[in-house]
């Protein structure tokens, strides 16, 4: 991680912390007096900000940062996988004491991991930015797929198709697996896409109980100080995953809960010509908004129950 704090207002002042970096969606933040290169745990705080297309939207979504973050602390429990947590997060325990008031519920106190540059995304589904990929080339990321496939098709079997993690303000771009290993090395590469793909199975298998699909998953692993790789930020949130209804999706229909509600409403604006996909995007009506919101809170309650 590098420095680069962007204090454009949305950040809150947090005493006793400094914000150290301030992302699309979350913002990271270093006990006073330190920074990304020494602070030897930091506050990661997810906003109630929403992202579509690699831009910033407004307004916010209510209530999506506290359930990003309990959604989250869940999976990490039911995964078995905690580590990249700094302290007890339980109740009573001793990160929730370091915790400030004003993030409270949307905030973890995690150690501070060099972040390696892949984005490890895991498809079980055909969609999205993986069918454009498809369609052009019928690959994604170099594994090839079958013929035919169309929009939201089960595939024979989940694939690791990762992208690289951009400077802020540029594209990701999605890379073959043989770039992975130029970047993070053969051993480190493997362990990512067999970690990965551990988790998405751990993860659909969980949302199948729940009547749930979940179709793909975007997720993020760093370094730990010992040079252990670590499963790390958000894990299975409605922000980084696609999930669909179970019953839905047999009757042919397709019923999100994540922000393709607003994906769909940016490319309905793309075609009329309102937005050209480039600059400031269009303001999010309060209909969108809070569908959005009711989603991202039905899709906690129908996995945590």
């Amino acid at each position: 991680m590098t420095d680069g704090a962007v204090h454009d207002g949305t950040s809150p002042a947090l005493p006793g912390y400094d914000l150290a970096y301030q992302g699309k969606v979350r913002d990271l933040y270093v006990p006073e007096g330190s920074d990304l290169a020494s602070a030897d745990a930091i506050l990661m705080v997810a906003s109630d900000r929403v992202s579509a297309f690699d831009h910033a939207l407004e307004p916010p979504i209510p209530g999506k940062g506290t359930t990003l973050t309990s959604m989250t602390t869940w999976w990490l429990r039911t995964l078995g996988d905690e580590a990249q947590l700094a302290g007890d997060h339980g109740p009573g325990g001793d990160a929730l004491a370091r915790i400030p008031d004003g993030v409270a519920g949307r905030a973890l106190l995690v150690q501070n991991l060099d972040m390696l540059p892949v984005e490890c995304v895991v498809r079980g589904r055909i969609t999205g930015s993986g069918l454009v990929e498809y369609r052009e080339t019928g690959a994604i990321s170099g594994v090839v797929l079958p013929e035919g496939l169309q929009d939201g098709d089960l595939l024979p079997e989940p694939i690791f198709t990762p992208a690289w993690k951009a400077p802020k303000g540029q594209h990701d771009e999605n890379i073959p697996f043989s770039r992975v290993v130029e970047l993070v090395g053969a051993d480190a590469a493997e362990t990512l896409r067999s970690r990965s793909l551990e988790v998405f199975a751990q993860g659909a298998a969980t949302a199948a109980s729940k009547g749930l699909v979940l179709a793909d998953t975007k997720l993020e692993f760093g370094r730990d100080a010992s040079g252990a790789i670590v499963l790390a930020d958000e894990v299975l949130t409605s922000d980084s995953s696609r999930y669909w209804d179970a019953d839905a999706l047999d009757a042919g229909r397709v019923e999100s809960f994540d922000k393709q509600i607003v994906r769909n409403w940016l490319l309905a604006e793309a075609e009329a010509g309102r937005w050209d996909r480039q600059g400031v995007p269009p303001v999010l009506p309060a209909s969108i908004v809070e569908q959005t919101a009711a989603r991202y809170a039905e899709l906690l309650e129908r996995l945590v129950g």
